[in-house]
């Protein structure tokens, strides 16, 4: 039987091998130095890529305040009939028996407060009212604002929730868009029906309210009638829905707070103005900066 030697080659083939292998650490080395954002490295992983930011923290201290918002904030009917009073603003007053956040926050109110609101302003004013808050560039701005809104000469007059939604939402883009990390505190729509309620006690606040004040809530305040008590509550319900809007809009932006306690509040006709039984006075405006300064400094998310 014939043998045919066949050639082994064991060398050639390590070599062939090695080869390879060098190839392929040539590769990766060269994928490796690529590009930082174009997913390559070991498992895939961008070494070079950026951490989140972190969320920005809420600041407990903020060292300037600007109110924007209706009558409730420039003290109306607090000190005189059918005057501002801003130096009891719960926002930015000076009097020390409120006590008003500026007065709690800021080490000189005189230079670092700026008060915007106005006397019978909408929703639909606060976007103006925020375009000019933003030229101060303060580090905090308190809204109150809705109560006008709902308290129309009828029900059918007042504002639909969706119209509010959109000059708030308009509102707060023009902020955040002018001041990233200015910061928002937002109150309640005040309960009106309990307005109702505690200031048709008083005889002389239903004949001040015969005068046209929230005609849509307080019209008739003596009517018990099913009709009567139909028209209060959809006023309720209105701001309610206000409330609503305001709170999801504001929970959207992780530098706005939404403080439902002012709707909440068990207020009495101690804090109701003596000239008309519908604006706060000075206890009310007193309460006012209580509830919110506790919000403002209150720590966590």
């Amino acid at each position: 039987m014939t043998v045919v030697n066949r050639p082994f080659r064991p060398i050639r083939t390590r070599h062939a091998a090695a080869a390879a292998l060098a190839s392929a650490a040539l590769l990766v080395s060269l994928t490796g130095c690529g590009d930082p954002d174009d997913g390559g490295g070991a498992g895939g992983r961008t070494a070079a890529s950026p951490s989140p930011k972190p969320s920005p923290a809420w600041r407990t201290d903020p060292a300037s305040v600007a109110a924007v918002g209706d009558s409730i904030t420039v003290g109306f009917d607090a000190c005189s009939v059918l005057s501002d009073c801003p130096a009891v603003s719960w926002a930015t007053g000076t009097d020390p028996q409120v006590n008003s956040v500026a007065r709690r926050l800021v080490k000189d109110p005189a230079t670092h407060s700026w008060n915007f609101a106005k006397t019978g302003a909408l929703m639909h004013d606060l976007p103006a009212q925020v375009d000019r808050a933003v030229r101060q560039r303060p580090e905090l701005v308190t809204v109150m604002v809705g109560a006008n809104d709902a308290c129309r000469t009828d029900v059918a007059a007042m504002t639909s929730p969706d119209a509010f939604r959109a000059d708030f939402e308009a509102s707060l883009r023009k902020l955040r868009h002018a001041l990233p990390k200015t910061q928002v505190y937002v109150a309640a729509v005040p309960d009106l029906l309990r307005l109702w309620s505690q200031g048709r006690q008083n005889p002389l606040g239903k004949e001040v309210w015969k005068l046209g004040i929230c005609g849509s809530m307080l019209r008739d305040p003596d009517d018990l009638s099913k009709a009567a008590d139909t028209r209060r509550q959809s006023v309720r319900d209105r701001v309610m829905a206000y409330n609503k809007a305001l709170e999801s809009v504001c929970e959207r932006d992780r530098l706005c707070r939404f403080d439902r306690s002012v709707f909440d509040f068990r207020f009495t006709g101690a804090e109701l103005s003596a000239w008309d039984w519908f604006h706060p006075g000075r206890e009310g405006q007193r309460e006012l900066a209580r509830m919110a300064f506790q919000e403002i400094t209150r720590k966590g998310t």
